[in-house]
């Protein structure tokens, strides 16, 4: 319940709600809630910031074997936030993050081991840290086959749509902006837009309908049958959506006996259109020999073309053909650099709650560590670290004064930058070099 508050909150009021629940959940020895609370208290998400009562309840999970406790705890003392400067003990955390099945820890050691941080580079044991997220990612994407959204021209005319072209446009909008949200509402406006650019002619609105039939919804419940025949409607106009649907549906025997050879054709018409996600189910048939014999240089070339248009399984596949080196001269770096490449399209190279994990990227900690060890590595960082410095701790007291207890009284946060300009920190500097020397003048003038 409270999750499901927190998503949707759209205040403070109900944001605080949601952790109450939490609060109470945790207190009843739930471990998500547990989990939840030592964010709220890490990052100062429900009232005041406390990161050693984060600690102490992230020590506790990781005893009955969280992972996100694992993760926090790796990252906390990799940097000596709240807890002693230890790479090793990090490192010890993550590795026990991994084994729980933590993604955002197995990105972390493939990242180590593929620079040597503080253990020695190896780049086949950062392939395999990679290659566990990578799997898990693609396993998911491999269960949907649904067709993904072209990307068409949006335009900015709701109203009086007279032309085939401006209908297209307008029902590719309705799309998104519709099914976006998932709602039954939604989904049975965007049939309707569907439906009536299809009777206009629309050859991506057909295949569109295709596309809705074939997943299933509220507004189209699922049918194969429909689908093959919003999918031929659109095929018969040469449209790449409409051939790959087509193929889709005789590959995995969707409403009609499975046909390879079908579906290979179809494939092949869509994928000389140029359609990425044809090109891939070609390169996967010749790869796996569904229907054609194994053929793992014309795999190479389909996967190659469609991961020149981002097609994430095409990615993930020629990571894994430079891995084990079928059909090409076997490359460690290059099949970490595909994967790496795979994860930054599904989003998972950055701190993401979906990956396992939430860390900040601005910490006042995590600064003063940074700044600390900047100045101890380099002795002529002393001076610009004690000027940033200042304008961290200036910025931290702002804060501090300006906004108070989000459960208590509410102060607007003063923006700094628009109140003095985008270089503020330069003209503070400034007057801080002009006091100096007014001083010095003053004692040895």
């Amino acid at each position: 319940m409270g999750l499901k508050i927190l998503q949707q909150s759209k205040s403070q009021k109900q944001k605080a709600e949601a952790y109450l629940l939490f609060a109470k959940a945790a207190d009843m020895g739930n471990l998500k809630a547990m989990e939840k609370m030592a964010d709220a208290l890490l990052f100062g998400n429900f009232g005041t910031q406390n990161i050693t009562a984060a600690i102490q309840l992230y020590e506790s999970l990781a005893k009955e074997g969280s992972y996100k406790a694992q993760n926090a705890l790796g990252f906390l003392s990799s940097y000596g936030i709240g807890m002693e400067y230890n790479q090793a003990k990090a490192l010890i955390y993550y590795t026990f993050g991994s084994a729980g099945g933590s993604m955002m820890s197995q990105m972390i050691l493939g990242y180590r081991y593929l620079s040597g941080i503080n253990v020695l580079q190896n780049c086949e044991v950062a392939l395999n840290h990679y290659k566990k997220v990578a799997d898990y990612i693609a396993d998911k994407l491999e269960k949907s086959e649904g067709i993904p959204v072209e990307k068409v021209r949006l335009t900015e005319r709701p109203e009086n749509l007279s032309s085939n072209s401006e209908i297209l446009d307008w029902d590719i909008y309705q799309y998104y902006k519709f099914l976006a949200e998932r709602g039954d509402v939604q989904i049975q406006k965007a049939l309707y837009y569907f439906l009536k650019a299809a009777k206009a002619g629309s050859a991506n609105a057909m295949a569109f309908i295709g596309k809705m039939y074939l997943e299933g919804n509220a507004a189209a419940p699922q049918n194969n049958a429909t689908a093959f025949k919003y999918f031929s409607m659109a095929a018969s106009k040469g449209n790449a959506i409409g051939l790959h649907g087509l193929g889709l549906l005789y590959f995995h025997g969707k409403g009609v006996p499975v046909n390879y050879t079908e579906a290979l054709k179809y494939f092949q018409k869509a994928a000389e259109k140029g359609w990425p996600n044809a090109q891939f189910q070609l390169g996967f048939m010749y790869y796996s020999g569904s229907g054609v014999w194994k053929d793992y240089k014309l795999a190479f070339k389909y996967f190659y073309l469609a991961s020149q248009s981002g097609q994430p399984l095409a990615i993930y596949y020629l990571a894994k053909m430079y891995a084990t080196g079928t059909g090409v001269l076997r490359s460690c770096r290059t099949a970490v650099e595909k994967r790496l490449k795979f994860l930054k399209k599904r989003r998972c190279i950055q701190w993401h709650s979906s990956c396992g994990i939430e860390l900040p990227f601005k910490n006042i900690h995590l600064a003063r560590r940074l700044y600390d060890l900047a100045a101890r590595t380099s002795p002529d960082a002393h001076i610009p670290v004690f000027f940033a410095r200042v304008k961290l701790e200036t910025v931290h007291l702002l804060r501090d004064i300006l906004f108070c207890n989000q459960f208590t009284v509410k102060w607007k946060w003063m923006n700094v930058a628009h109140t003095l300009g985008p270089h503020w920190d330069l003209f503070v500097i400034g007057l801080i070099v002009a006091v100096l020397v007014f001083l010095l003048r003053r004692r040895y003038g």
